[in-house]
């Protein structure tokens, strides 16, 4: 079994990291970049940065952030926002992404992710899904969370697989920031569905969260903000349990 990843998730508004509560509701956490440094040496696999209010105010994405995140950190790191286009794909590489997330483009464009993986690979598109439980449905999000795309998880899940991309980020908008556990049994279903690795986002609040969405929800990598950014957990804490609890991380 591949070792499971833990990912810091930094959202990033105005230049600085914030977290919200169900999409909404930020608070400060601190400088991006003096972050990340400190989640690289404390044991994080990898980084995820989402510009989080780029496609709602159609602006590109911080290249001049993700330079100074590349020259100051030595794991791999994901740059999502406001990725619309090819050019704005060969920006972030060339400021020293590693792999570029796409969220709303894709939807309303499926051929993007046709595009990135072809030129760039696979392994550098992450399709990320912000999805809400309706009537007994997940339905996928657009412009952070703001608009129903009418378009169910599963499906574009599916379809996004099959474009190209190399992993899905799943987050859900129900869990985001309510630290109760992630939403596993989704999850899990999509673990079943994909042949890819699922990376697990919205809703960690303590170690035992983490080992029940790779036992339970069988994610590859979660994905976490909050815990860490406000020192409730420790990254090497983390994995030093998770490894008692017989789960394989790195």
């Amino acid at each position: 079994m591949l070792a499971k990843r833990i990912v810091p998730c930094l959202d990033v508004k105005d230049g600085t990291t914030v977290k919200g509560v169900n999409f909404v509701n930020f608070r400060d956490a601190g400088d991006p970049v003096e972050l990340g440094a400190e989640y690289s040496r404390q044991g994080a696999d990898e980084l995820v940065y989402l510009d989080i209010t780029a496609s709602h105010e159609g602006r590109k994405t911080f290249t001049e952030l993700v330079k100074k995140v590349a020259a100051n950190i030595n794991i791999p790191f994901t740059v999502g926002g406001g990725i619309n286009e090819m050019s704005d794909v060969e920006r972030l590489l060339n400021a020293g992404a590693d792999k570029i997330s796409v969220n709303s483009a894709a939807i309303r464009r499926p051929e993007l992710i046709d595009e990135i993986a072809r030129n760039f690979g696979s392994q550098v598109c992450v399709t990320a899904i912000d999805a809400r439980m309706e009537d007994g449905e997940w339905i996928c999000y657009l412009n952070g969370g703001r608009i129903s795309s009418g378009r169910k998880l599963f499906e574009w899940a599916a379809e996004a697989e099959e474009r190209g991309a190399g992993e899905i980020l799943f987050t859900s908008m129900n869990h985001d920031g309510v630290k109760d556990g992630y939403a596993n049994e989704a999850l899990s279903t999509l673990a079943g569905v994909l042949h890819i690795p699922v990376i697990a986002s919205g809703g960690a609040g303590k170690k035992e969260d983490f080992r029940d969405v790779f036992i339970h929800g069988k994610a590859d990598a979660a994905l976490a903000a909050s815990v860490f950014h406000f020192g409730e957990i420790k990254i090497s804490e983390l994995k030093q349990y998770l490894r008692n609890e017989n789960v394989n991380v790195r």
